[in-house]
């Protein structure tokens, strides 16, 4: 059934109480149920485990996904399979949306652990207690929530923003429960089976879980079934394989993985982030890296007479190029809009006041008084915790929740027209404020950053989550308790799997060749240059800095100036800097075969390619994703303390 929208004139003409009177006419489903119990446990669970994947993607690749998708096409399924055999009754469209707001606000909330708290406990030697990032995640989540709300008046009722990638999922939720029932359970089951093989093949990749399947000891030699991780071991057994300098290949980290997550995460960024990142990783790693290993700039580790170089040591040189360039290409193009910062402001102080304007919606809306007492008791809360926790200076903490405001409307303007929420950018913009105000300080600039930043972004990517509750005529109160409740879901389920996966060794273990964490390098670095200056880098990594953040402002110039046909990306390029370039081949290789199948059979809309992969992309790539990542982080649960 096609959903009900206010025509360009109608947004643009009508006051907000027509527009609010017409979705209470036209849109608004009154008491369908919507926030039940199953469908609070339901979205607790999925998103709780769901929230592990992003802990997985977010450890290779410092990115996090929305898992919301997933989780609707995974809870239809789930409710129709039990309808059938006569066990419960299908989902209601409104139920699986407040699922869905509570699984994808478990699957945001694990940012901090792959960024600003990562960082902080390598900067300190020091593991932070489980119970306190627990306890901070919940409370800069739950500030992100009562910061969210407010803007949802002007955003989405009053300016009806798109936020494409929550209107997407309002689409999906509504060709599923009231369009081709066997569309979306194909769907489901694509998305199952290729998590079932996903999984299958992580068992596989694990050699001492295979050798004990097969009853063998770990240091035992005979015949098992095992997929190799790289695909050139075979090679090496051989003969080496060289590059200029001497240097081999595998050292520098040119190598092909069968890690398939990788691979379906280069799905859903895309063809053109998949070539941004390889050209940045055969610069890096098949250029610089060679060239500073010979002068001498990188430095290796000698093992029996043996100079060993690998992931770390060269990232430990090019982060710098990488993360000046990133920097500077999301600061050029957030910054080259101005549009957006003016109407980030704009309608403030105008004669519009989304709480005074109408009273219609007062028993559907949450209230104001709720963010009028509750922003500045949370906020209080977060700059008390941020004192007795990091050690930040009340007044330091007290400065932060006005920066929140002014970075919230920012980011969500840019979520609202793109669906990219610029939290690493911001987060920058605070470091670079606290960089002034707490010169010397790196522990103040990491945990304020991790205020504001945090915040913004988790606002920004809530009210993501909001638009389909409004498209579908859902109450925003139950969204937002459906938002605490998918906190509190991801904060048991990740913190935990976090540190017993990553922390078992404690910091040392974080940012490893397997797992490098670059949200973690990137936060750490950018805080250490700005309260260490330069001068503990080689001369060679400060031309690298300089040279990446032109780059990063001319390529975002050159993409800008061709209204985006120009393909390559600072962000992209800058980013395999900080990952593996067999990371960095993975995600492109990923993009590269859905980009062939678009190309076959999108044009061919019977071809069974186009009905079945190219029309069914993102529940094949999440259903990769989710097996592989969650057995991923269980096999290394099992190695470490069960073999």
């Amino acid at each position: 059934m096609a959903m009900q929208h206010l025509t360009d004139e109608q947004i643009r003409t009508w006051t907000l109480e027509q527009k609010d009177k017409w979705w209470l006419d036209n849109v608004y489903k009154g008491d369908m149920p919507q926030l039940t119990l199953r469908s609070a446990i339901t979205g607790m669970m999925l998103g709780g485990v769901l929230s592990l994947t992003n802990l997985y993607v977010g450890a290779k690749t410092g990115w996090t996904l929305g898992v919301g998708i997933t989780s609707v096409i995974l809870a239809f399924a789930f409710f129709r399979v039990l309808s059938k055999m006569g066990l419960a009754k299908e989902f209601s469209i409104l139920e699986n949306n407040c699922m869905q707001s509570i699984a994808t606000s478990a699957g945001y909330m694990t940012s901090p652990l792959i960024t600003s708290l990562g960082a902080y406990m390598i900067v300190t030697s020091a593991t932070i207690p489980m119970m306190t990032s627990l306890t901070w995640m919940i409370a800069i989540s739950t500030l992100g929530i009562l910061f969210a709300f407010p803007l949802k008046r002007r955003f989405i009722n009053d300016e009806q923003q798109p936020f494409p990638e929550g209107r997407a999922a309002g689409v999906v939720m509504d060709a599923l429960h009231t369009g081709d029932a066997k569309s979306g359970m194909l769907k489901a089951k694509l998305l199952m089976i290729t998590a079932a093989g996903s999984a299958l093949i992580k068992v596989l990749q694990s050699e001492p879980l295979m050798k004990a399947l097969h009853g063998m000891k770990a240091d035992a030699k005979g015949f098992f079934v095992h997929i190799p991780e790289f695909l050139d071991e075979w090679i090496y057994k051989i003969t080496s394989v060289k590059w200029f300098g001497g240097v081999e290949l595998r050292e520098l980290t040119v190598r092909v993985d069968t890690d398939f997550v990788m691979m379906a995460a280069g799905v859903l960024t895309g063809i053109r982030t998949g070539i941004s990142m390889m050209v940045g990783a055969v610069v890096n790693y098949l250029v610089l890296a060679p060239m500073m290993i010979a002068s001498g700039d990188i430095h290796g580790k000698v093992v029996e007479g043996v100079t060993h170089y690998g992931f770390k040591p060269i990232t430990m040189w090019a982060l710098w190029c990488g993360v000046a360039m990133m920097t500077t290409s999301s600061l050029f193009a957030f910054f080259s809009k101005p549009a957006i910062l003016v109407s980030a402001f704009s309608g403030l102080f105008g004669k519009k006041d989304p709480s005074k304007s109408s009273d219609i919606l007062a028993n559907i809306e949450l209230p104001m008084k709720v963010f009028v007492i509750g922003i500045p008791l949370v906020g209080g809360i977060v700059v008390f915790l941020g004192h007795i926790f990091f050690d930040v200076a009340i007044w330091l903490g007290i400065i932060a929740i006005p920066l929140i405001f002014v970075f919230t409307l920012i980011a969500v303007n840019s979520t609202a027209l793109t669906s990219i929420t610029p939290t690493g950018a911001l987060g920058k913009l605070t470091q670079l404020t606290y960089g002034v105000l707490a010169p010397g300080n790196v522990t103040t600039n990491l945990m304020t950053a991790s205020i504001t930043g945090e915040v913004a972004g988790n606002a920004s990517n809530l009210l993501m989550d909001i638009k389909p509750g409004y498209m579908l005529g859902g109450k925003p109160r139950q969204q937002a308790i459906g938002h605490f409740l998918g906190i509190v879901a991801g904060a048991f389920a990740a913190v935990p799997i976090f540190y017993l996966v990553f922390l078992k060794n404690g910091p040392s273990g974080l940012a490893t060749e397997q797992y490098p964490m670059p949200g973690v390098v990137i936060w750490k670095s950018v805080s250490e240059v700005l309260t260490k200056g330069l001068s503990n880098l080689e001369v060679s990594a400060r031309w690298a800095a300089l040279a990446g953040a032109l780059i990063g402002i001319i390529l975002e110039a050159v993409k800008i100036a061709t209204k985006g046909r120009f393909w390559l990306s600072g962000v992209g390029i800058g980013l395999a800097f900080v990952i593996s370039f067999n990371t960095c081949f993975a995600m492109f290789f990923g993009a590269f075969l859905f980009w062939l199948a678009k190309k076959k059979w999108a044009k061919k809309p019977d071809a069974w390619g186009n009905k079945v992969i190219v029309e069914n992309e993102e529940p094949i790539a999440a259903g990769v994703i989710a097996g592989g990542a969650l057995m991923g982080l269980l096999v290394i649960i099992i190695e470490n303390f069960l073999l």
